[in-house]
């Protein structure tokens, strides 16, 4: 259900668009997304959805591709397409799931493990560079507000998993 009061209204029926959160969500994660897509493209040529299903599997071990479209809250195309360019490039390796014969896991190659090490400092610096100007405070204030955001718009869209 959408609520009757919009932050972003200046009249009536007015919409500013530069005054819209959802417009500037968009805005600022597209120039971060597109800011780190160009390093992760040019010096390791990692996709953003292949970077963080090398990232998830680094952190959470082998997992289904059922459990790797939960996770990295991206539809189950977008996974697969990162998942099969990864196992070409042989940095993520597929194996029999032992409970059930349909499906199967993913995990990170010795390779896929080691390209992580050298990626994950990056990542950190990129992070560390855009929050320089922010005091602590208030980056664990935007990690609580974006956390909130995303189980507002799950609900809102009623994804039970929010």
């Amino acid at each position: 259900m959408i609520p009757e009061r919009e932050t972003a209204q200046v009249g009536d029926h007015d919409l500013r668009l530069d005054a819209y959160l959802p417009y500037r969500l968009s805005v600022a994660s597209n120039a971060v997304s597109g800011l780190i897509a160009r390093a992760y493209q040019d010096r390791f040529g990692l996709t953003i959805p292949q970077w963080r299903l090398i990232c998830v599997l680094a952190e959470d071990g082998g997992l289904t591709q059922v459990q790797l479209v939960a996770r990295m809250v991206m539809d189950k195309v977008t996974v697969s397409r990162a998942a099969q360019g990864l196992l070409k490039r042989r940095l993520v390796a597929r194996s029999d799931h032992h409970a059930d014969g349909r499906s199967h896991v993913l995990a990170l190659t010795a390779e896929g493990a080691g390209l992580h090490a050298e990626i994950a400092p990056l990542a950190l610096a990129y992070e560390a560079a855009l929050i320089a100007g922010l005091a602590p405070e208030e980056v664990a204030l935007l990690k609580r507000l974006l956390t909130r955001l995303q189980s507002a718009a799950g609900s809102l869209a009623g994804d039970a998993s929010t």
